[in-house]
Parts: C-alpha cells; sequence; structure tokens
C-alpha cells in the first residue's frame, strides 16, 4: 500500500547498473537459491517467499529465511505474509467480474451505488466513476488522507465521509495520484453490486475458485492465523518485530495476506486467461479490462511508457511488455509481476519493509528469461539504500544533538498545551509530559503517540510511537504570543501531505 518505490518502476535501479558476463540460463536452475539467501542478509529481510511461473508451469515456489527474527521457525510455501496494495488487482478483477455479470458497469457513476459519497469539488464528486476510483485520478495526491485514514479506528463509511473534506491537490482527472481512499470506495461500490461484503465476495468468488484456501482478506484474520509471518521494520539501524497494522478499514485497498502457495494459482489463473486446469474460472473479460491502459503515469528511455490500468502498473520494459503491482504495509513489502507475452509471472513476498529486493531480484528473474547480461541490480541498489540511510540517520541525529543543547522555546511549554483540531483528521491533544517534553494523543490513532522536545523558537523534534509514521519536526505557529497552530508531518511511508492543526 506504501512507499513510494512500491510503485515506482525500476527506473533508479536500471539506469545505474553496468552489464556483466554471466550465463544467465543457468541462473533459475543453479543459482537462484544462493542468490536469495544471500540477498536476504545483505537486506536484512529475516524472511521471503517467492515463486516463478513459465509456460504454465511452476518454476519455483519457496520460502526463504525465517518468519520472526530471533526464532527458528523457518518460512514455508504456505506461510502468510500481507500482501499490501497488490490486494487492488484483486478488488480491480472482482468489479471486472460483476461488469461481466451485468451488475455494474465500470462507467457508473459512484453516486449510483454511494448516495453518500462526496469530494471536496462538488461536480467532480457527481462526475465520480468506478473506473476513475480504480485508476487513481480523482484529483488527490499520492497517498493524500492516508495519515487521517491509515491504522485508525475510523470505520469505512468514516472514510467515505472524510473524503469530502480533502481538498485535492488537482484539477479532477487531470492528474494521477495514488489514492487508497479512492479503492476503499470501490470496495464499497462493490459491496452494493454483489450485495454482499467486499471480504466475503472475494472469497467465495475468487479464493475458493481458484483453490487460495490459506489467503484472507482482513488483516484481524492474520493475527489469528497459524502459520504467518512476523512484520519487521529498521529503526536506528536495528531490525526489529512491530504489530500488524490495521487496515480493515481501507480492507479494499491493502489488507490481503497470503502465501507464496496461493499467489502462484492466482497468477498460474491470470496468465491463462482466468483458466484453472482449462475451466474458466475469471472471465476472460475480468482478466482483460484492468489491463487497460487508463491514465498515464510517466515515462523514460528505460521503460518507454509507464500507465496504469486497473489495479495493475503497464510499462514497458527492454521492448517486452509488462503488467505489475508492489505492496507495502507495515513490516511487509511484496511484488507481483506478469509478462504475458512470454508467460513469465513472478512473485515475492517479505517480511521487512524496508527492503528493494522486491525489484532487484524481480528484474533478476526477468533478464534471466529475456536472455539479457548479468547487471548485479542487488549491489547498485544497496549502495543506494545504504547512501540514502546515512543521510537519513545524520539529519536524524543533527536534530537529536540540537534537543541536548537544552534551547528554550519561545513560549513556556503551558502555552503549547491544549486541544488542536484539523478538519479532515479531527483532534489532538498536547499535554507536558515528562521533563521538558510535550506529549501528543491523537484521536484516531488511540494506540499511537509522540513525544516533542524543544529545538529552539517554536520547533520541536518529534518522535512517534509508532516507528512507521517516523521522525520530524513540528513547527508551531504563533501570533502576539499566542500560538495559533502546529504544522504535523509524518513519514512518507505514510502520507506527503502536511497537516494544519488550529488550537481551539
Amino acid at each position: 500500500m506504501k512507499k513510494i518505490y512500491l510503485f515506482a518502476l525500476y527506473c533508479c535501479v536500471t539506469l545505474s547498473v553496468s552489464a556483466q558476463n554471466v550465463n544467465r540460463n543457468r541462473f533459475i536452475t543453479d543459482s537462484l537459491d544462493n542468490y536469495i539467501n544471500r540477498a536476504l542478509t545483505n537486506w536484512r529481510v529475516p524472511g521471503a517467499a517467492v515463486c516463478v511461473v513459465k509456460d504454465g508451469r511452476i518454476i519455483l515456489r519457496k520460502g526463504y529465511g525465517i518468519k520472526e527474527l530471533g526464532l527458528a521457525n523457518k518460512t514455508d510455501e504456505n506461510t502468510l505474509f500481507m500482501i499490501g496494495s497488490n490486494t487492488k488487482a484483486f478488488t480491480a478483477t472482482a468489479l471486472a467480474m460483476l461488469q461481466n455479470e451485468h451488475k455494474l458497469s465500470l462507467d457508473d457513476k459512484v453516486n449510483k451505488y454511494l448516495p453518500d459519497f462526496k469530494l471536496n469539488d462538488k461536480t467532480a464528486g457527481e462526475l465520480t466513476t468506478i473506473r476513475d476510483l480504480l485508476s487513481h485520478r480523482i484529483g488527490f495526491a499520492t497517498f493524500q488522507g492516508d495519515f487521517a485514514f491509515y491504522n485508525t479506528d475510523l470505520s469505512r463509511q468514516d472514510i467515505i465521509e472524510k473524503m469530502g473534506h480533502v481538498k485535492a491537490a488537482y484539477p479532477f482527472r487531470t492528474k494521477w495520484g495514488y489514492t487508497n481512499s479512492a479503492y476503499l470506495t470501490a470496495g464499497l461500490v462493490l459491496e452494493k453490486a454483489a450485495g454482499q461484503p467486499w471480504e466475503a465476495y472475494l472469497k467465495s468468488n475468487l479464493f475458493a475458485p481458484l483453490g487460495m484456501s490459506s489467503t484472507v482478506a482482513l488483516s484481524k484474520d492474520l493475527a489469528t492465523s497459524f502459520n504467518k509471518s512476523a512484520a519487521h521494520t529498521l529503526v536506528d539501524g536495528r531490525l526489529i518485530a512491530i504489530p500488524y497494522a490495521q487496515l480493515d478499514n481501507l480492507a479494499p485497498a491493502g489488507a490481503i495476506s497470503s502465501s507464496i502457495s496461493d499467489m502462484s494459482k492466482w497468477v498460474m489463473a491470470l496468465l491463462d486467461n482466468g483458466k484453472v486446469a482449462g475451466r474458466q474460472v475469471i472471465p476472460a473479460a475480468a482478466i482483460q479490462a484492468p489491463r487497460q491502459a487508463q491514465q498515464l503515469v510517466g515515462s523514460d528511455v528505460e521503460s518507454g511508457y509507464r500507465a496504469y490500468g486497473l489495479g495493475w502498473f503497464l510499462q514497458g520494459y527492454r521492448n517486452h511488455r509488462m503488467i505489475m503491482h508492489t505492496g507495502g504495509v507495515n513490516g511487509f513489502v511484496s511484488s507481483v509481476t506478469l509478462m504475458p507475452d512470454e508467460n513469465l509471472g513472478i512473485v515475492i513476498l517479505t517480511n521487512n519493509d524496508q527492503n528493494e529486493l522486491i525489484n532487484t531480484l524481480n528484474l533478476e528473474i526477468i533478464d534471466a528469461y529475456l536472455k539479457l547480461p548479468y547487471r548485479d541490480y542487488t549491489d547498485a541498489a544497496l549502495n543506494q539504500a545504504k547512501s540514502r540511510q546515512a543521510r537519513e540517520q545524520q539529519r536524524d541525529k543533527q536534530l537529536r544533538d540540537s534537543v541536548m543543547l537544552n534551547l528554550k522555546p519561545t513560549l513556556s511549554l503551558d502555552d503549547y498545551t491544549g486541544k488542536y483540531s484539523n478538519e479532515l483528521y479531527g483532534n489532538l491533544t498536547i499535554s507536558k509530559g515528562e521533563a521538558n517534553d510535550l506529549d501528543v494523543r491523537f484521536e484516531h490513532h488511540p494506540r499511537m503517540f509522540a513525544r516533542l522536545q524543544p529545538l529552539g523558537g517554536n520547533r520541536f523534534y518529534a518522535v512517534f510511537s509508532d516507528p512507521e509514521f517516523g521522525r520530524t519536526v513540528f513547527p508551531f505557529t504563533v501570533q502576539n504570543n499566542k500560538v495559533q497552530s502546529v504544522q504535523v508531518k509524518v513519514s512518507d511511508f505514510v502520507e506527503y501531505t502536511p497537516y494544519e492543526f488550529r488550537k481551539k
């Protein structure tokens, strides 16, 4: 669901490596296990699962590493991982199936099914279609609104209502912006048209017919599953296990958990135009509809073009057609890639949300089948990642060093305390904490808080209790010695857009 590289299409990697003469024909059969195990160590990924499908056959379907750091519980082909935004292709395919059954049209207005659906731009809300939702073109910037929605206690209906308060960054249908709440909305449309909840429809119409017996649609069901991977992230350069994200209010955008065994069945069906063992399980029209380009995302020399269909990114790669998506939620990143003209499918699931193995391994496998020279994508990407992490750690150290200087805020700490409100998010409360600190509590993130430490003037160093929300600076606006507002910025993993909370 998250992280910019989770839907960036390899441009930073593919243009920065040099070709080497390695026998690519033997990479899959002789070298892949060693490559993956070495990459797990290099990327600090406890466990992964990988599937390669070629010409209707499963070439590889295997777990690697361990489910949880510190425990000797090996990952296997039935271990569940959260797949994040790879959920979106299931949601889009399900809606295309309903279109095939004449229960809806993807060009129907959303208000036909959800009369209360509104956008801040009244006309845009009235014109929004199911297709607009699924192709990320309702005017929101990438991840816009996600801080207000992600891992919160809001209901699905609460999020639909709050979408009407999002001040869209772009005019309607003029620019692509990755919008998780749009997929929630599409999931609620599905419920109205199908007459059953999104999760129930997926189970009866996709999971069960495909034989995906371990897959669960809701994040709450992962915790009670027997064979599951733990979620991991890096904090101060240290790998730790973290709680699962609670995403059932945004489930159609990113809540599915699946195993590599089950995902292989999904990919096999997608590559065979919806057939399983010769039986048409998913209508061919529902396979093809999501693969039609709806919105241009960008272009470059390597890919030629990048577009978004319905739940899939579409691009060229070395003059070959690629259909793919990546996904990330707290502690997990994954990728699914289809190259229909080569009858090739690749799935990679990992349990550390700060790795680019999903991209680099994917490219190594693709290049092997395309008989291209070995380019050692991992080495290049690791160097870039280490440089990026070093810059981030240096910036954080500078902020922590500033805190240690005991710089005084402009006003007394009492002046910054109180209740603050944002039209989209709701309320937060700031109170005095320990020593010279402030404590921030968020209305719709009841299990999360932020600790504020003075940086001098009206700026405070903010550390969120949930590491996924990051470390940043909260600046306060002060006029006539009175606090007017505070700007809250969470990590880019959650949302790029800052929020202004005005003091009540």
